[in-house]
């Protein structure tokens, strides 16, 4: 069964034999208010928000996949930059040279595909590096 046919089921546009999830009402009437607010059928803006939702997950994937091809040293310096410390705090804070620290995030900016320590931040935006303070 397509993807198309689970969501028409869901929304009550198709019978469903065999339920295989269920939105319910709160969740069936945000997704009518966003398609009139879009001016754009339900259906369209249900695949558009779960295409979206599937591609966000399988990002997200990816990236705890690269964290854990980090050495350890290149995470400490990922979790340090990701909390605003500078590259020479960072270095005080685990008693490696500046140079050494540019070099890390230098690597893990190329292992995680971002160019810049403002898109390194944003990539981990949602991440908690509390624990490594």
């Amino acid at each position: 069964m397509s993807l198309m046919q689970h969501l028409l089921q869901a929304l009550g546009r198709l019978p469903a034999p065999q339920q295989l999830f269920h939105f319910d009402d709160e969740l069936v009437q945000s997704l009518q208010e966003l398609a009139e607010r879009e001016q754009r059928s339900e259906d369209e803006v249900a695949a558009d928000l779960l295409t979206t939702a599937l591609a966000q997950r399988e990002a997200a994937e990816v990236r705890i996949e690269v964290w854990r091809g980090l050495s350890i040293r290149e995470q400490q310096v990922v979790a340090l930059t990701c909390l605003g410390y500078t590259n020479r705090q960072i270095a005080a804070r685990l008693g490696i040279s500046p140079e050494t620290v540019k070099s890390h995030v230098r690597s893990s900016q190329r292992k995680l595909g971002v160019s810049t320590k403002a898109e390194l931040r944003h990539a981990l935006a949602d991440w908690d590096f509390s624990k490594w303070e």
